[in-house]
């Protein structure tokens, strides 16, 4: 059973241009559903497997107090898999066709007050190079809500200083995001001694290498702004993920239009976009009820 995953694997990486990450959470997934079926129900291969064993192992999700958001991505990965497997002929009927998954209810991104942004930027401040470093990865990440998988991918050829714009690519498209004068200082800054002091390889390409001179992890790059978060006395579960939620928002609480809040995000689907606007209607509503004397 395990050949098979690794099989939808390989399928999705080379016909879906699926992201490392995508593939992880998969296997992941299936993983976990294949030790169920096999150590709890018996089963030796997917040919024997029923709806209703399908279904067993989605309650057992439910006893396990499994989120719902990983129930619904464990539903997506197994519907994945026996499509895969049907269309392959490995079985002969999709015994996950009728999977449902649970209702998620639509939390609100976290985000950072501009007053908490600016402390958080303010902290890498000494000449070290990883200092400068540091503040440019947090100044370019603001500046352009790029994802952080994003940001460590860069390049130095990915970087248009004159025009003050970044090239991301991901499997599917490339985008052009611009950046601000802030960004463009840091990154100056960064690429005039401290990011070559970094380095291992100086020919290497990397925009942003780690303490050991090579690529940065997202790990790595979730302590660095954990640590800084904690510096600056920020009380908020800060992820790097904050800074690209502040982004879009503080954007649309400035008038910017969705539409070109979603090209700059690389959202596929505007709806995902929306979130920022409803956010920014919601905020305008309470200051209203707290402070109208008629509200």
């Amino acid at each position: 059973m395990e050949k098979q995953i690794d099989a939808l694997i390989d399928f999705m990486h080379e016909k879906k241009n699926t992201s490392k990450n995508t593939e992880l959470s998969y296997r992941r997934d299936l993983v976990k559903l294949v030790a169920f079926l096999q150590q709890d129900l018996g089963k030796k291969n997917f040919g024997e497997v029923t709806a209703d064993d399908l279904a067993a192992y989605i309650a057992h999700m439910y006893e396990q107090n499994a989120a719902p958001t990983s129930i619904s991505r464990s539903i997506a990965s197994t519907k994945a898999l026996f499509l895969f497997l049907t269309d392959t002929g490995v079985i002969k009927e999709d015994v996950a066709l009728n999977l449902k998954s649970p209702k998620i209810e639509k939390k609100e991104p976290a985000i950072l007050s501009k007053k908490d942004v600016m402390k958080l930027l303010d902290q890498p401040s000494g000449n070290a190079p990883k200092q400068i470093r540091d503040k440019a990865m947090l100044e370019l990440l603001y500046a352009t809500g790029i994802r952080v998988s994003e940001l460590i991918s860069l390049k130095t050829t990915d970087v248009n200083l004159s025009m003050s714009f970044i090239v991301c690519r991901d499997a599917h498209k490339e985008r052009i995001i611009p950046f601000g004068a802030k960004a463009r200082d840091a990154l100056m800054n960064y690429l005039s001694g401290a990011r070559e002091a970094m380095l291992e390889d100086k020919t290497s390409q990397i925009l942003f290498a780690n303490c050991s001179g090579e690529s940065m992890s997202r790990q790595g790059f979730w302590k660095i702004i954990k640590y800084y978060a904690k510096k600056a006395g920020i009380e908020a579960d800060i992820t790097p993920h904050t800074l690209r939620h502040s982004f879009a928002a503080h954007l649309v609480e400035n008038g910017a239009d969705l539409k070109s809040v979603q090209e700059m995000l690389g959202h596929s689907d505007i709806s995902t976009t929306q979130v920022y606007l409803n956010m920014t209607q919601n905020r305008l509503r309470e200051v209203y009820d707290k402070t109208h004397p008629r509200s």
